[in-house]
């Protein structure tokens, strides 16, 4: 009895937590949740930005254990699995239309869903693709919104791809450079996964004051 609850144990997986994703599932793990999270609606509570930086602390090697993780495939893991599941993301919004995220009954997608439709219809097409990339939900619901509302392909795949190689490079090598300068750093993980987690969202806040200042200028001006 004792050993069969010993497998279990074993065998559990959290799905929200970066550390026991990668420990069961490795660099494969990265490439399916990128996928998932960026490509798929039910993905859209996956951990992708503390997914991207443990797996980056991990390759430096320096949380107490030998480095189990290569960079390089890190890095090609997350890449290739969120540009393409940002692209499949698309290609199911422009064949579904809005009935897609109409029908769904997640109080958290459908908050997501507005907030994309807001940053489509303010910032333009290229902004607000890069932008939801470091935005949680956001960047799970704007690809395929984008897809229903008719952004032209082109476009959508250059910005997409111009902000998935930002977000998955950026926050792996900033996992790895801190990995690579401060011993043990894996005691102050939570934290610091917080605190990537707000920066990420700086983009974003940035764009939103200054599009405010503008249109205070704006205001100002037409008195």
């Amino acid at each position: 009895m004792a050993a069969s609850v010993h497998v279990t144990t074993d065998l559990a997986v959290n799905l929200l937590d970066a550390h026991s994703l990668l420990a069961t599932f490795g660099v494969l793990g990265i490439a399916v949740v990128m996928f998932a999270e960026t490509g798929l609606l039910v993905g859209f509570f996956l951990p992708g930005d503390s997914l991207l930086f443990t797996a980056g602390l991990l390759c430096a090697g320096t949380t107490g254990k030998a480095s189990t993780l290569s960079l390089p495939m890190v890095l090609a893991a997350a890449v290739v699995g969120a540009l393409a599941g940002a692209q499949v993301g698309y290609l199911i919004g422009r064949r579904a239309g809005g009935a897609l995220l109409g029908r769904t009954g997640s109080k958290r997608l459908r908050e997501g869903a507005e907030r994309a439709e807001v940053l489509l219809e303010r910032y333009g097409h290229a902004k607000a693709i890069v932008l939801a990339r470091f935005v949680p939900v956001v960047r799970t619901v704007l690809n395929p919104l984008a897809g229903a509302l008719g952004v032209p392909a082109r476009t959508f795949t250059l910005w997409q791809v111009v902000g998935g190689l930002v977000w998955t490079i950026g926050l792996v090598l900033a996992g790895y450079g801190l990995g690579s300068s401060i011993p043990d750093i894996d005691r102050y993980l939570l934290p610091i996964v917080a605190l990537i987690v707000v920066v990420s969202l700086l983009p974003l806040v940035i764009e939103l004051l200054r599009s405010r200042r503008s249109a205070k200028h704006k205001s100002g001006a037409s008195r």
